[in-house]
């Protein structure tokens, strides 16, 4: 294959680094915003509020508002996709990746998720990450590429 625009080489460090880069993004977003609803509600925080799928509820304040949280760190995920990834055509892998991963976090800490609310949250949370990181990335990739004309000389 001919060198082009773009091109693409496979490179397994790249990926693992993205996809460790996208995951620190992930929590760190989510704790910033856990905290950041938890202050504001006034509510205690706990290591169970990222991992423990029963803490995510409807009919409790404080699975309401760590729900908030979750739906809030799509858009800071959006923008890491944007920031780390850079490919429309690559975000809902990361994205997925990332919900996957955090599916294994939380079955590791709290058994496999057998709440309808967990499910529910996590895969419209994916999908969002997902679609938000296609649009910025698109945005992205279709900017003018600007040419500057002062480099051509003038004949006249």
């Amino acid at each position: 294959m001919a060198a082009g625009f773009r091109s693409y080489v496979w490179d397994p460090c790249l990926i693992v680094s993205q996809i460790v880069a996208v995951q620190c993004v992930f929590y760190l977003f989510l704790a910033f915003w856990v905290v950041l609803v938890d202050v504001w509600a006034g509510s205690t925080r706990s290591l169970g509020q990222f991992f423990h799928y029963e803490e995510l509820q409807f009919v409790s304040f404080k699975g309401k508002i760590t729900m908030a949280a979750f739906c809030l760190n799509t858009l800071t995920g959006a923008g890491g996709l944007w920031v780390i990834v850079r490919r429309a055509k690559q975000c809902l892998d990361f994205a997925a990746t990332a919900h996957l991963i955090h599916l294994v976090f939380c079955s590791i800490y709290a058994g496999f998720p057998k709440s309808w609310t967990w499910w529910l949250l996590n895969l419209a949370c994916m999908a969002l990450m997902a679609v938000m990181g296609e649009f910025v990335c698109m945005r992205a990739e279709l900017k003018a590429i600007p040419v500057s004309v002062s480099s051509v000389k003038s004949t006249v």
